[in-house]
């Protein structure tokens, strides 16, 4: 009976671990599309700065 709650422990302990895991892996998912849709946001803007103070100076 012993071996059976520790087996039932372990069990809802490692389902509670894997639960807060991906819990943890989804919003580290939903920070990393934010960053990158950040970066990419970034990059069209500094881009479009380059190109049109490279083409006010040619004027």
């Amino acid at each position: 009976m012993r071996a059976l709650l520790w087996v039932v422990g372990v069990v809802a302990g490692v389902l509670i671990l894997l639960g807060l895991l991906l819990e943890a892996v989804r919003w580290l998912v939903v920070i990393g599309v934010i960053a990158l849709a950040a970066v990419i946001i970034f990059g069209i803007v500094k881009g479009r700065q380059a190109v049109h103070q490279h083409s006010t100076r040619r004027r």
